[in-house]
């Protein structure tokens, strides 16, 4: 019996929290898999690996992640659970006590998965000892499809911040990122495999290069250079190292699509110092106006944490105020959860549930707002999509994709044929009227 036959013929289920990090790990992990010959298994099918990724980003998650493995369990019992991510990297013991795993693999180990598994198949061991990455330096750039049209390319890992809320530098180590010559190197195969929109992933990926002679902004530059690859978005970058210049330069770029997510956490000078964030309210404003200078039509998203320790109702109220005043698209909301070993547990003045839960409200109606706003805009006009795959709904096919400015947009086709002819395709959509869910919009395809 050979390693690479063990487990041959076997279908696979994968499931993924948190980032788009998380995603693009995950599908490089399924590349492995099928390269071994276990496919992802089809609706209907009883899976017999199931692999979740895990997040550990707030205590709502760590619980998420609990339910989700106890569910495949019960749902599959046969099946070899084997858990990774940042949750199985903080918390091994406790994620290896939950029935059915079989595997317990830390950050830097989620692509020897396959390898832990047929470990376990020959010795009938949970491999629940696994060493746990303490060591978190190595770094390997990955560019893998995910469940839809986009591809994500993984080009920078780990956090050197240490911001008093957050786990993850303790997860996913020091900030640490390939070289250009490597990234490339991924996107091309991925242009050769017929990707047509990426979305560039990392854990802080504006660090990228740190310790080299080369920077975020000479890594874009490149990938712009890449024949066959028609779009790119930049997924979350910390407002301090958005540059200007980057902004200058997507404005004018080929294929960088005008997008951004950008995380705030708080529009309060005070608490971002409680927070120890890397810039304040000010500068957060000059990267909104900088990119509605240049870039009209950018979606900007922004990131925000409500509730956090130290936040007053008055320096809620301040940050509620800041966050009306920016000229943004939505808002992405984060109920504070407490995250132990964190500095922020030092801080006082903590913030009931049931307040947090008051002001988390305030801020999702602000964002539906400013999210309707931005929407009501484009109607009337036709922009290009990006089609993906397409279902059935009653009589007729639908297919949905996004626009270069990130919109969604929902679209109907003809029949199956031109359904499967449209997947991966960019079309001109005219963008019709708001969809019944306030974040989608109804389209038609211009002939």
């Amino acid at each position: 019996m050979t390693d690479d036959n063990v487990f041959s013929q076997s279908k696979a289920l994968f499931h993924t929290f948190g980032c788009k990090l998380n995603f693009a790990e995950t599908s490089t992990v399924a590349k492995i898999f099928a390269d071994h010959g276990i496919r992802r298994v089809q609706k209907g099918e009883v899976p017999d690996i199931v692999v979740v990724n895990t997040c550990s980003v707030t205590e709502i998650a760590d619980k998420k992640c609990r339910q989700t493995i106890r569910s495949f369990a019960r749902r599959y019992p046969q099946a070899k659970i084997l858990v990774t991510g940042c949750y199985a990297q903080l918390k091994p013991a406790e994620v290896a006590s939950l029935p059915g795993v079989v595997v317990v693999a830390g950050i830097n180990d989620k692509l020897k998965l396959l390898t832990y598994l047929q470990q376990w198949q020959q010795t009938s061991v949970p491999l629940t000892e696994v060493p746990q990455a303490k060591d978190l330096r190595s770094f390997m750039p990955s560019c893998s499809r995910g469940d839809r049209t986009r591809y994500f390319l993984k080009v920078q890992d780990g956090c050197d911040y240490w911001c008093t809320y957050c786990t993850i530098p303790k997860a996913r180590g020091r900030s640490r990122s390939g070289s250009i010559e490597q990234i490339l190197d991924q996107v091309r195969q991925a242009a050769a495999d017929g990707a047509k929109e990426i979305v560039i992933t990392g854990v802080n990926i504006g660090d990228f290069g740190k310790g080299t002679e080369h920077n975020f902004l000479d890594l874009i530059k490149e990938l712009d250079e890449v024949e066959g690859i028609e779009r790119y978005r930049i997924s979350s970058i910390e407002p301090n190292l958005l540059t200007d210049e980057i902004i200058e330069w997507v404005a004018r770029s080929k294929r960088f699509m005008p997008h951004f997510h950008i995380p705030l956490q708080c529009g309060d000078d005070q608490v971002l110092r409680l927070m120890h964030r890397h810039y304040d309210t000010a500068l957060f404003a000059s990267k909104i106006a900088k990119i509605r200078q240049v870039i009209p039509d950018a979606f900007i998203g922004v990131d925000l944490i409500v509730g956090a320790r130290g936040e007053t109702q008055e320096l809620f109220e301040n940050s509620k105020s800041f966050c009306d005043s920016l000229d943004i698209t939505r808002l992405h909301v984060f109920t504070y959860s407490e995250r132990p070993g964190t500095k922020a547990l030092e801080i006082e003045h903590v913030v009931s549930p049931q307040e947090k839960h008051t002001r988390t409200n305030q801020m999702l109606r602000l964002s539906e707002a400013k999210m309707e706003s931005f929407l009501k805009k484009y109607l009337g006009q036709v922009r290009p999509v990006l089609l993906e795959h397409g279902v059935r709904k009653a009589d007729t096919h639908q297919m949905s994709g996004f626009t270069d400015n990130y919109i969604k947009v929902q679209v109907t086709v003809e029949d199956d044929l031109q359904m499967k002819r449209l997947d991966n395709a960019i079309v001109p959509v005219r963008l019709l009227s708001l969809g019944e869910d306030g974040e989608t919009v109804r389209g038609e395809i211009v002939r």
